[in-house]
């Protein structure tokens, strides 16, 4: 444990932070598992909003750091790709 009143201070809010990073990570993967399901199940108007849902999440975790844009832009379009494949499907 660090000994320096300031370093202590860092070591407590990078705890809090890791905390909350995490909470909205597994938020953002949560909206994505539930447009794969949707995708995979439900009708398209379904699937369709479930994956706008997945894309707000995603695009609102890119300017806080939880995900890099790059990252945020595969996940978007792999969730689209599938999308477009059940509706041309269908």
């Amino acid at each position: 444990m660090a000994n320096i009143a300031s370093a202590k201070k860092r070591a407590i809010q990078t705890v809090k932070r890791h905390a909350h990073n995490t909470a909205l990570r597994s938020r953002a993967y949560t909206y994505i598992k539930k447009a794969r399901t949707a995708i995979a199940t439900s009708e398209n108007t379904e699937a369709q909003a479930a994956v706008k849902a997945a894309f707000s999440q995603i695009d609102r975790m890119v300017p806080k750091g939880i995900f890099h844009k790059n990252k945020a832009g595969r996940l978007k379009s792999r969730l689209n790709a599938s999308l477009k494949k059940k509706v041309l499907a269908s």
